[in-house]
């Protein structure tokens, strides 16, 4: 077992392949060292180099909407009146922090991600 830190696409590409052909290895074994390893390599090296950003906020609420079936008029609850309401979802309003709780107390979008301030979330 010869480990090296993954420094290129190829290192990358080539510990992925031999992740393949050990997994599944026992545990406490030299193959499942081995695994252990190459899997915590792997994933510094996607960490740095296919980082994942956080979902725009308006996206986040839109795909909530579509998961529970939420009209626009639903979301009058939420975000206020009709005309709030298609001002958010058409970036020309931004979420106020009232919004913000009643969308992740009653939606269960995460404040996280409402409170992110996304490049594309406004100002289209």
């Amino acid at each position: 077992m010869e480990i090296k830190p993954i420094k290129t696409e190829t290192d990358y590409t080539n510990s992925i392949k031999r992740i393949e052909t050990l997994w599944g290895a026992k545990k406490d074994s030299i193959e499942g060292d081995e695994l252990d390893l190459l899997c915590t390599l792997v994933e510094s090296y996607e960490m740095h180099h296919f980082p994942i950003t956080p979902p725009d906020p308006i996206d986040a609420i839109q795909f909530r909407m579509e998961q529970m079936g939420i009209t626009k008029s639903d979301m009058t609850k939420y975000l206020g009146a009709q005309s709030r309401v298609s001002e958010v979802l058409n970036r020309k309003r931004q979420l106020t922090l009232k919004m913000v709780k009643s969308l992740y107390n009653d939606l269960k979008i995460p404040a996280d991600v409402l409170l992110n301030d996304h490049p594309s979330s406004y100002g289209k």
